[in-house]
């Protein structure tokens, strides 16, 4: 059970809640006893046809004084008269019971749902936290079945364990040790079939956690596919490949469906195992007991009836014990996937006691910089610096490290080696919070989100109000095309804003980094996915943003840097030719060549 280390941990802050459930719990049980336990005078005035129920009471000294007041208040009352008190108190018993057993799901449902919502929550701001490299590694699909079915799968598996932790364990005790008092000889003989029980469900439930594990794995497979299917249904009918991916679904869900059978099977024989066991072991009281009344006839008949209603008291909570400890061997395969995020180290973490940046006063600054991921190096030996209010434009090759280089500037990833600053202090050394709110970022494929034009804008400067909204949509040339959606600025744009064309989506990009008016732009081949047309928009508005900022340019179009201050050529992750457009022309190296390529002129 050390997979629900975490759920402990969570409960700590619930101990008063947990402590008011366990009463209400032991009150249910002591009460539910006591229903079964009024049985026996039951029993007794029946067979005797008389009110001498306590005549052949134990005489100890707990027990005689009670046994002498129940006397004096029976003593005058007729057999009629008394079984009708005996009703009463079995109805009024099962009555408190019940009650009892309602107040302690009342308190055992909140908590379990706020336990849930923390988990889900800390599992979110986790995926926040982590750098961006490691969602390279990992299926969207499968991040998503962590946060969606496995967190799922510990609620449901949560109610059973808190009752498997608590309500279950305590009717089996509590019961036992009253079947104890009333027969040693038989209770001590049921004991000795419990391990055989234990162990037969244990073998279940562990078969369980390894399926289980697998059935996660195969909802992300499928989920993977699914997302796969949505983002790129045009290449999908474009080259006539829906057969494939319906293969490719199809097998994936036929070996979850073989799975899931398989769950089933292993999580429905608990049930019917452990009942069928504790009918054999009720067999064994019934011959053993029934040698103690007949044979020996140590034991009333009245008791041992009694005994056998206490013994079909707990084959319910035994069958419920184990249908929970395999709901949490189940559980527990969900936790550790959900575990493997949570403790996933954060590679790239904030400083909690950071510096913040009030303004870019001076330079970036790159002092010998070498990045490496799982022994690959990706930069090595970068020196560079970056003035204010400069252009600097990264280019080369595929893979040469230019987004790289980049994405160090706000930390997405932490240098291996060397240092980078920002006005002399190693960015480190800065809150996350502070060094970012310096930049603004437009990547090769905007990102947008399912909201209306003026919010997505607003996600670059969240207490804008109107006007710097249409501001900063101007200066992106994105304000005319806007006047003309039926809503204007409050229009929906659709998942992804699929509603737009790649021209209108790019400068809504560019406006919400224009009003966050940051003194730092990164700019990722913004134009490259456009048409002329587009690109001539998007590209003026680019260079309306970037006025009086310092910036820094990846392009694969070298027309769109021409004009840049310095132009670095990277190479298989090194720094090669720099310089300007002019400058680099007359080095006759890579760069011309580019150039050459391109028909710049």
């Amino acid at each position: 059970m050390k997979q629900y280390s975490r759920i402990f941990q969570y409960l700590k802050a619930y101990k008063g809640k947990i402590a008011l459930y366990f009463l209400c719990t032991i009150l249910s049980i002591v009460f539910s006893v006591t229903s079964f336990g009024m049985l026996a005078p039951f029993f007794k005035l029946i067979f005797n046809g008389d009110n001498s129920i306590l005549t052949q009471a134990a005489k100890n000294p707990t027990t005689e004084s009670l046994r002498q007041f129940a006397l004096g208040l029976i003593g005058d009352l007729s057999p009629v008269t008394l079984l009708g008190i005996i009703c009463i108190l079995i109805a009024t018993s099962i009555f408190l019971k019940n009650l009892f057993i309602y107040l302690s799901f009342y308190i055992l449902n909140p908590l379990k749902n706020r336990i849930v919502n923390h988990l889900r929550t800390e599992l979110y701001n986790k995926i926040l936290q982590l750098p961006i490299g490691y969602f390279t590694e990992k299926r969207k699909g499968d991040l998503i079945s962590r946060t969606t079915n496995d967190v799922a799968e510990v609620e449901a598996s949560l109610v059973g364990a808190l009752e498997g932790w608590i309500r279950d364990p305590l009717t089996i005790i509590i019961t036992f040790a009253v079947m104890f008092y009333m027969s040693p000889q038989l209770t001590i003989a049921i004991l000795f079939g419990i391990p055989v029980i234990g162990f037969v469900l244990g073998r279940i439930s562990r078969v369980l956690k390894r399926q289980s594990n697998e059935a996660a794995i195969k909802q992300g497979e499928a989920l993977s596919v699914l997302d796969e299917t949505l983002n790129g249904l045009r290449v999908i009918k474009a080259f006539n490949i829906e057969p494939l991916l319906r293969k490719r679904y199809n097998h994936i869900n036929d070996e979850l469906l073989t799975v899931r059978n398989k769950i089933s099977r292993r999580r429905d024989m608990a049930s019917p195992v452990s009942e069928f066991m504790g009918v054999l072991v009720f067999v064994g009281i019934l011959w053993f007991g029934g040698q103690l009344v007949l044979g020996q006839k140590i034991m009333p008949p009245d008791i041992f009836l009694t005994y056998l209603a206490m013994f079909y008291q707990i084959i319910t909570p035994v069958k419920a014990l184990s249908t929970s400890f395999s709901n949490m061997h189940k559980g527990s395969a969900a936790i550790a996937r959900i575990e493997e995020i949570l403790k996933t180290p954060v590679t790239v973490d904030d400083n909690p006691n950071g510096k913040q940046i009030p303004a870019f006063q001076d330079r970036i600054e790159f002092r010998n910089v070498r990045f490496a991921y799982d022994d690959a190096v990706i930069l090595d030996g970068i020196d560079l610096v970056i003035e204010k209010g400069k252009t600097v434009a990264l280019v080369g090759s595929s893979g040469a490290g230019k987004s790289t280089l980049a994405d160090l500037v706000p930390r997405f990833h932490d240098v291996t080696s060397g240092e980078l600053l920002i006005d002399g202090v190693n960015i480190r050394e800065y809150s996350l919070q502070s060094l970012r709110g310096l930049m603004s970022i437009v990547t090769q494929e905007p990102i947008l989100f399912n909201d209306t034009i003026g919010n997505n804008i607003r996600l670059g400067k969240e207490n804008a109000t109107d006007e710097e909204i249409i501001q900063a949509a101007k200066v992106a040339n994105a304000h005319d095309f806007i006047q003309h959606k039926e809503n204007g600025y409050d229009s929906n744009i659709g998942d992804r804003g699929n509603k737009l064309s790649g021209g209108e989506r790019q400068r809504l990009t560019i406006a919400r980094a224009v009003v966050k008016n940051p003194p730092i732009l990164i700019l990722d081949e913004a134009t490259s996915s456009l048409d002329t047309e587009s690109e001539r928009l998007v590209q003026d508005a680019i260079n309306n943003m970037m006025q009086h900022r310092t910036s820094i340019v990846i392009a694969h179009r070298l027309s769109t840097i021409r004009h840049a201050d310095e132009i670095i050529v990277l190479q298989k992750g090194k720094i090669v030719e720099r310089g300007n457009h002019e400058q680099l022309l007359k080095q006759n190296g890579f760069y011309k060549k580019l150039v050459e390529m391109q028909e710049v002129r």
